[in-house]
């Protein structure tokens, strides 16, 4: 992979590669009493012990990587005194399904077999190595590419990497496995002629060629089994109520969760543990991150990060929710309003071109254009606490610590630096505080076909009859 990165810690739909193959086991653990699963690691990559994986692996250390079966006998010394049997897995094949293990394993206990490994009949096998049967249909030996015979390299049938075998015939007999006379690792394979020399069966079961056991050993295939993990998720998706316009262009961590009638236009993505509500649309380049959308909401061209939004809420377009914020019910976050650690109370509207970091705004408070929480004194952040009703005119600049109380105002272009109590009104830079003006009540206009005086008036000197 020529990364610093473990190649099965690498990502694949916001999760490590390896989690996807543990997801297979977790299928069948399911359903029967097992250990948990053994991941053999080598110092070299120590760092998949830090990952976090469901199932609560044990870890078993390889002291030094010297092929597959040594990789499996020190795997062996984790694995409890009583199983009867042992599957093995390779951690860089995601794509696996449990239904795929189950077969394999089905087809040992059918055959009391020693060995028991799935193959792919390979469209293009290549220098992979074949699984040369008996005419009964057992498995002889696995032959790789440079050592098989013409006949040999004639059958497309590969060694896809996953075997199931009788524990007490593996722990008996890995000793045995020498070493390659070319590249003195020991390979797990070698079991396969130990298996037929003591007499005992060794079965595979054939699949098509599509993807499901492919291997990663590269960036190019990272992203191809990448695509694939989305094809599936989406598919589950689109089959459990969610609506995609092309879900070609639409990116879903594996943890996502969508309910019903859920919409998401092109070019979204959802990442980490993002979950979105019932009725909610998901509009064109919008990207969010470990958040949760409420139901019936619109997010259009915006992004939301680790930040929880409620219900009947619309963000966007351009609009940007930092880590930590709370929108209330029915809220609007327009045009290049920004938020941070902010909470903003039920129906509050925040148009545009504005930045509120820090703050709490109570409900229905009304934020001018250009409003700006002045939230960082060079060393510390302070909070604005704005309570309910309040209306901050155009170009209004909170210093914090700053807080104003219900149904306050402030008048265009103010700078408040100091409390604003409930109902008044905040003028000036630096601010006043004074009685809010008292509007008159608008004069309704008379209606000429009820009124004969203004009917029959003449109209007014430039105006229009």
């Amino acid at each position: 992979m020529l990364s610093r990165t473990p190649k099965v810690l690498h990502p694949l739909c916001g999760r490590p590669m390896l989690a996807y193959v543990l997801d297979a086991w977790a299928e069948l653990a399911a359903e029967a009493a097992t250990a948990p699963p053994v991941i053999v690691y080598s110092p070299a990559v120590a760092a998949v012990r830090d990952a976090r994986f469901t199932g609560d692996p044990v870890f078993a250390l390889q002291d030094e990587p010297r092929g597959t079966a040594d990789a499996v006998r020190a795997g062996l010394a984790a694995v409890p005194d009583d199983a009867e049997e042992i599957l093995v897995l390779s951690g860089d094949v995601p794509l696996v399904l449990g239904p795929q293990l189950q077969a394999v394993l089905e087809q040992r206990r059918l055959d009391d077999a020693a060995i028991a490994l799935a193959s792919v009949f390979a469209g293009v096998p290549g220098s992979l190595g074949r699984v040369v049967r008996s005419e009964f249909g057992t498995v002889e030996r696995i032959v790789e590419a440079r050592d098989a015979t013409a006949d040999e390299l004639e059958s497309n049938e590969v060694n896809a990497g996953c075997y199931a075998f009788d524990a007490a015939w593996l722990r008996r007999r890995i000793g045995s496995v020498k070493p390659s006379a070319s590249t003195g690792e020991l390979y797990l394979t070698e079991l396969v002629r130990l298996a037929r020399e003591d007499g005992r069966i060794v079965s595979a079961v054939g699949f098509d060629d599509d993807g499901t056991f492919d291997g990663i050993n590269d960036r190019a295939q990272l992203a191809q089994a990448e695509w694939a993990l989305r094809v599936r998720r989406n598919e589950a998706h689109m089959r459990a109520g969610v609506t995609m316009r092309d879900p070609s262009t639409v990116y879903l961590d594996w943890d996502v969760t969508l309910a019903a009638d859920v919409t998401l236009e092109p070019n979204v993505i959802l990442r980490g543990t993002t979950s979105v509500g019932e009725g909610s649309r998901i509009g064109p380049g919008t990207s969010i991150v470990a958040s949760t959308i409420g139901r019936d909401c619109t997010v259009w061209a915006s992004v939301v990060e680790r930040s929880t939004i409620g219900d009947e809420v619309t963000i966007g377009p351009y609009s940007h929710l930092r880590p930590g914020s709370t929108v209330g019910r029915g809220a609007e976050i327009g045009n290049f309003a920004e938020l941070k650690n902010a909470t903003l109370g039920e129906g509050v509207k925040q148009h545009h071109v504005s930045y509120l970091g820090d703050a709490e705004l109570g409900a229905r408070t009304n934020v001018g254009a250009g409003t700006i929480t002045a939230n960082w004194d060079g060393r510390t952040k302070n909070r604005t606490v704005i309570g309910e009703d309040v209306f901050l005119g155009v170009d209004t600049m909170l210093v914090a610590p700053a807080s104003l109380g219900d149904g306050a105002k402030t008048g265009a272009g103010a700078v408040v630096t100091k409390p604003v109590p409930a109902g008044k009104l905040a003028v000036g830079v630096p601010a006043r505080i004074r009685e809010p003006r008292v509007r008159p009540e608008p004069v309704p206009e008379a209606d000429p076909a009820s009124d004969p005086d203004v009917a029959d008036r003449p109209p007014a000197r430039g105006g229009t009859a």
